[in-house]
């Protein structure tokens, strides 16, 4: 990823500082108490120690498409927005500091592969439920498969757009690969999502069993 203009950083800080004050006033330190405070809190750490090694991998090791796994949706859906910003300002610091980068690259990754999907997921979600309404199907289909594909390449194809074009790479075959790259992510998010809504729904901070199971 290269390195920002200035201005572009700037804009970057100001539009995570406007994120973490939002955050801020949402409170999610009290997803962190009561009686699903724990599993949130293993939850936030499980993020804040894979994460980072993930997104850091095209930057220690040559790859032919330096192309990152994201995880903000999959991170959304598990930690709630309020929550998830946070962590992934700190799993992009952490990815830089391992891969030895600046600042400026460690911003310019949060805001492109944490903070806009993870925002891109959030509309979404509230969009569902509000035009297509809560249910089972279209929370594990709509939100947690189709919507982290259609979230992740939305906010790769602005960056390609915008400049951040694969080194190398023909910005066709770019855009290519961040499609079927989004794909990965969807899948592997709606897999989990399945799961944890079968078995674990308490580690999901966005499912509610009174709202999308209703008793008849």
């Amino acid at each position: 990823m290269d390195t920002p203009s200035d201005a572009t950083a700037l804009l970057q800080a100001l539009a995570w500082g406007l994120a973490l004050l939002v955050s801020a006033l949402m409170r999610p330190w009290r997803l962190l108490s009561g009686p699903q405070g724990s599993q949130r809190l293993s939850t936030l750490l499980g993020f804040s120690v894979l994460l980072p090694w993930l997104w850091a991998l095209p930057w220690l090791h040559a790859m032919p498409l330096q192309l990152q796994w994201s995880g903000a949706c999959l991170a959304v859906l598990m930690l709630g927005w309020p929550l998830a910003a946070p962590c992934l300002l700190g799993v992009a610091l952490s990815a830089g500091w391992l891969a030895g980068q600046g600042v400026a690259v460690m911003l310019d990754q949060a805001f492109w592969q944490g903070l806009l999907p993870a925002t891109l997921a959030l509309l979404l979600g509230a969009a569902i439920r509000r035009w297509i309404g809560p249910h089972l199907f279209v929370y594990v289909l709509g939100r947690a498969f189709l919507g982290t594909v259609a979230c992740n390449f939305a906010a790769t194809a602005l960056a390609q757009w915008t400049g951040h074009a694969l080194p190398g790479v023909d910005p066709g075959l770019s855009l290519v690969a961040h499609w079927l790259m989004a794909w990965g992510d969807g899948f592997m998010t709606g897999m989990l999502a399945a799961i944890l809504v079968a078995f674990r729904p308490q580690w999901l901070a966005t499912w509610s069993d009174s709202l999308y199971l209703p008793k008849p």
